[in-house]
């Protein structure tokens, strides 16, 4: 009975994605310091699902695993997302949740959920943030929690995203700060070993329902979305830059399947196989 359990626990990737970010914001949580948010991250869970169970009536698309969607949302938002106020943090649940549903294309989203709640929060209320810096300098931590999130990739098949990402993103960033610069190694792998990067690398950019679906489309995309980053970042300081530049850039993934066709990324639900895009 347990092994079959365990079997149906590892045919959905969603169960990996939200075991992993669970683990994120437990580690955050007990050693980062951020047990102040608690009532912050009830708000954004409640919200995300029952926004989420609504717009499942609304759609008459109510299945059984409607909450997984919602809840990995909701532990993005707790590990991304900083507001001013419960208000804001509230509006942040329901743009995210909301935009699965009210912007489509081709029946499906066409924004990574936790980065439109993220920027169309930031741009309506200027009162929420990304803060990179409340990840501290854990090292080891985030090596860690990188090496989960490989795991994850193996399950979505979505590991050259990443890989991608910080190749590009990466090499430029050692090529500006260690050769052009010649500051020590130290400052380079600080600059892209953030919380916030290794979430966008592992968590954003590997979303099979919002990322390009085919493997050379989407390498092309990540790249151009890595070079746009790391000009914003260098010469602008925009730090949170790469959150911005996926918006942008997300409108462009209808094009990019059309030239580069594949097939719809399925998860595979308890019992069939089914494409589930909300």
């Amino acid at each position: 009975m347990n092994s079959n359990r365990l079997g149906l626990f590892m045919q959905d990737a969603r169960h990996y994605q939200m075991t992993y970010l669970a683990i994120f914001l437990l580690t955050g949580i007990l050693f980062l310091d951020w047990h102040n948010n608690l009532l912050d991250y009830a708000v954004l869970i409640i919200t995300a699902l029952c926004i989420q169970s609504a717009g499942m009536i609304a759609v008459n698309k109510y299945h059984g695993g409607w909450w997984k969607s919602a809840l990995i949302t909701s532990l993005g938002l707790c590990l991304l997302c900083k507001t001013g106020s419960l208000q804001t943090t509230l509006l942040a649940a329901i743009l995210a949740i909301g935009s699965k549903f009210l912007i489509r294309f081709r029946g499906k989203h066409l924004f990574n959920p936790v980065n439109f709640g993220l920027v169309a929060t930031g741009l309506i209320t200027q009162d929420s943030w990304v803060s990179p810096g409340q990840w501290g300098s854990h090292l080891i931590l985030l090596l860690v929690l990188g090496a989960l999130g490989f795991i994850v990739l193996a399950k979505v098949q979505r590991w050259d995203a990443p890989l991608t990402f910080f190749i590009v993103f990466g090499g430029l960033m050692y090529a500006n700060v260690v050769w052009f610069k010649g500051w020590e190694f130290g400052v380079f792998l600080h600059s892209i070993t953030s919380g916030t990067l290794v979430l966008f690398a592992f968590y954003m950019i590997t979303d099979p329902m919002t990322t390009p679906r085919h493997r050379l489309g989407r390498v092309l995309w990540i790249s151009l979305m890595s070079i746009i980053s790391f000009v914003l970042v260098t010469q602008f300081y925009f730090y949170s830059a790469p959150i911005w530049v996926l918006f942008f850039m997300s409108p462009l993934v209808p094009i990019i399947d059309k030239i580069w066709m594949s097939p719809e990324y399925e998860w595979v639900s308890e019992k069939n196989p089914i494409i589930q895009s909300i």
